[in-house]
């Protein structure tokens, strides 16, 4: 008899190799080992995406073209064809859905897929991701890596830790110890800042994040405190959420120096609206509601935004509309050391189901 201690879902994470850049290379042949970015390569223009020739020169997503161009001068740069990419998300998505009906899409390029049932009588949730990669590089000439694991946190982890082209499997019992030996700039959720304060708390892999008790990590990290303190011990009961829609979509760049001149300020504007810009894309969203928030120095935090009658419907109309509430708060009376920029108004999320809900096993790891 199956109890809930011994109940476990069967989760893969599938992501997409450098898949911008990946689509790019396979339609043109030109471009197949060499550094590609995805992204506009004018001065304020912003990386999309970077092939792993790239990469190896330390270039990413989200990085200023400029900082790209500096690190490697041979970079190629190709524009966005988000139709494309859409077209291809859609054969993936296809491939998918012959496996499980519960698919949490994230993006384009990446998903969430329950399999805890074995529909395809395949034995396993490893040669269920076999399969499912073997079938994406037959049918779109591309790669992809996966992450197999009894929750989305650590299927999201392990998908990550063979790239590209890789499996990674971590089965019940193993994953508070393969959390442990990771740096904690890894987990999902913890971007770089929060990363340097926990650095600076002493708090470099999971193993440090585990042996500080829920008390400590509110006093430091307040409501993302129970999230950090699960994850610390390999735990997520969130479930896959099918077609669950954004609510909003966005991005934002903290400083290393506080921003106070219009014209830097407009800078970091164009860029921030650059990456919020193409997670937009990614996601195939549209919205009507732009916010701005503007962290000071003193770390008040306010929020501006604006509603149109009708959906946002290109980046230069986001970032037009980003400018004017910028404009509104002018002059600052103190510096700014983070600045965003979302769109939302895309529609609500369902309700989040219990989180003590599990599935019975249907499959080993």
């Amino acid at each position: 008899m199956t109890t809930d201690a011994t109940r476990a879902r069967k989760v893969i994470h599938v992501d997409m190799d450098a898949f911008y850049a990946s689509v790019e290379q396979r339609d043109d042949p030109a471009l197949r080992g060499r550094p590609v970015a995805v992204g506009g390569s004018r001065a304020r223009g912003v990386v999309a995406a970077a092939s792993y020739e790239a990469r190896a020169f330390g270039v990413r997503s989200a990085m200023p073209s400029v900082t790209a161009i500096r690190r490697c001068p041979e970079l190629v740069f190709v524009p966005p064809r988000f139709d494309v990419y859409r077209a291809v998300s859609a054969q993936i998505r296809a491939i998918f859905a012959d496996y499980t009906p519960l698919i949490e899409p994230l993006s384009l390029d990446e998903a969430y897929l329950d399999v805890t049932e074995d529909l395809r009588g395949l034995g396993s949730a490893r040669a269920i991701a076999e399969d499912i990669r073997a079938r994406i590089r037959e049918t779109t000439g591309l790669t992809a890596s996966a992450g197999v694991s009894y929750n989305k946190f650590i299927a999201k982890l392990a998908s990550d830790q063979n790239k590209p082209d890789g499996l990674c499997v971590i089965p019940p019992g193993k994953g508070a110890a393969f959390v442990a030996a990771l740096p904690v700039s890894r987990f999902h959720g913890v971007g770089p800042v929060t990363a340097r304060r926990m650095e600076g708390l002493g708090i470099q892999t999971g193993a440090d994040l585990r042996a500080r008790d829920l008390p400590f990590l509110q006093q430091h990290f307040g409501s993302h405190a129970a999230y950090l303190h699960g994850a610390a011990r390999g735990e997520d009961h969130r479930p896959v959420r099918v077609d669950r829609p954004a609510k909003s979509i966005g991005a934002e760049r903290t400083f290393e120096t506080d921003l106070i001149d219009p014209a830097a300020l407009s800078e970091a504007l164009d860029r921030v609206a650059d990456a919020a810009w193409v997670r937009v894309e990614r996601h195939g969203a549209r919205g009507r509601t732009v916010t701005l928030k503007l962290r000071f120095s003193d770390f008040r935090t306010i929020t501006r935004a604006r509603s149109s009658s009708v959906p946002v419907a290109d980046r230069d109309r986001f970032r037009a509309i980003g400018d004017e509430l910028l404009a509104q708060q002018m002059p600052l009376a103190s510096g700014i050391r983070l600045l965003g920029l979302t769109l939302s108004a895309l529609g609500s999320a369902p309700e989040e189901p219990d989180a003590a809900e599990e599935r019975e096993p249907g499959l080993p790891f």
